[in-house]
């Protein structure tokens, strides 16, 4: 037997932007991003542009022409931004990727041309994905307007969309050349997408950084309130630690069976699957952290203490810890409408043994590879005893903490 083996090793290096009016003709920082990675100018940029995000910013389409007129010497509209469908309609509907594929042929880009795609996480995912596929990847950059898309979605390698009824089914890593994230998007976001997109920090935080974790706290009136301050800090410090940890860890592009920022997503994602994606990706995640910090200390792993807290800073960010989908068919696990046969499609979509990733402290997460039913259908009655207290915020909490 012959064998020729060979190591390849690539490195990938792209920047997150902070910046306000990124499209203001007097803003160099889209035009440099360009100039800066290119022998070559002006290079071709398509536009895809998030229908929801023009409709809340009706002067969008105008001023990106406007951007690249200004900037002519390195900037080349392709064509008239392309249009995509926002939120979950955005990975579930393939002819949205074709349709980013097929402006990207009629408009003649090359690997070295770009695609910009302004969005939510979920365009993000599948314009990404697109251009991903594309020659085999033309350059992309992403211009996050949402919450969860400036702290998370964005920051990271992976795109794809969602078929056959499962979660990012198809996808791609593939980095960005950069990320831009612009402050000034959030101010039209929905009461539902600003609080959505801090599940991410929750989730970072708990694994990551307990001081993070306790600048929540501290600070939850006032991002719940829109303190424009204190979000500004919440995307910043969850966007380093998602990308110290896709850096960091050894396994950029999730070789291996763990994937600890998907804490809390197993049951995340069939819960938006089972709920016809009424529920956004952040209020899932929400709900899937309370759950495993439930079971966790239901098992006898994670603290009282440690608990209450994490249950209390989710509710007083405002997030609901129920909802009616998690209490399906708790007697059969198997059923593909239980929340339990979301471990069963975790483990597919990781490959290899499951995987879980609890908590034993804030800050102090560990694995497991298998969960009892019996103890995850308590911990689910718990949240479900407790929900209609939602709303009374510290006795909800306290209520909880005696049910045990």
């Amino acid at each position: 037997m012959h064998v020729i083996r060979q190591e390849i090793q690539v490195t990938f290096s792209y920047a997150v932007y902070g910046t306000a009016d990124l499209f203001a003709p007097g803003n160099p920082l889209l035009r440099d991003v360009v100039a800066a990675d290119a022998a070559e100018l002006p290079k071709k940029l398509l536009f895809v542009v998030d229908r929801g995000v023009q409709r809340h910013h009706p002067q969008l389409l105008r001023a990106i022409a406007d951007y690249c007129r200004a900037h002519a010497d390195a900037l080349a509209l392709a064509r008239a931004p392309l249009l995509a469908e926002g939120g979950e309609a955005a990975k579930n509907d393939a002819r949205q990727v074709t349709a980013v594929l097929e402006a990207i042929h009629a408009a003649g880009l090359c690997r070295h041309a770009y695609v910009v795609a302004v969005g939510g996480g979920a365009v993000l995912d599948a314009v990404g994905y697109a251009a991903a596929t594309a020659h085999r990847g033309v350059r992309l950059i992403r211009v996050p307007t949402t919450v969860l898309a400036q702290c998370d979605a964005a920051v990271g390698v992976k795109n794809g969309i969602n078929a056959f009824g499962k979660k990012n089914f198809l996808g791609t890593f593939a980095p960005p050349c950069a990320v831009i994230n612009d402050a000034g998007f959030l101010h039209t976001l929905s009461a539902r997408d600003w609080r959505a997109g801090m599940a991410e920090a929750v989730k970072v935080a708990l694994l990551k950084d307990p001081v993070f974790f306790a600048y929540l706290e501290q600070h939850a009136t006032d991002l719940a309130a829109r303190d424009m301050r204190a979000m500004e800090k919440l995307i910043r410090r969850c966007a380093e630690l998602h990308l110290e940890h896709i850096a960091g860890n050894g396994d950029p592009f999730e070789l291996g069976s763990s994937r600890p920022l998907d804490h809390g997503h197993w049951s995340a994602h069939k819960l938006e699957q089972l709920s016809g994606y009424a529920l956004r990706h952040g209020e899932a995640v929400a709900i899937g952290i309370a759950l495993d910090a439930t079971y966790a200390h239901l098992s006898g792993a994670l603290s009282l203490r440690a608990w209450r807290r994490i249950l209390h800073l989710l509710a007083a960010l405002g997030f609901a810890l129920w909802t009616p989908e998690l209490g399906r068919h708790l007697d059969a696990p198997m059923h593909p409408q239980s929340i339990f046969a979301g471990l069963a499609e975790f483990r597919e979509h990781l490959g290899g043994r499951l995987t879980i990733t609890l908590l034993q402290d804030i800050g102090r997460p560990f694995e497991v590879h298998e969960m009892d039913f019996k103890l995850l259908a308590d911990a689910t009655a718990l949240l479900h005893a407790s929900h209609t207290d939602l709303q009374g915020g510290n006795a909800w909490i306290s209520k909880l903490a005696h049910a045990r």
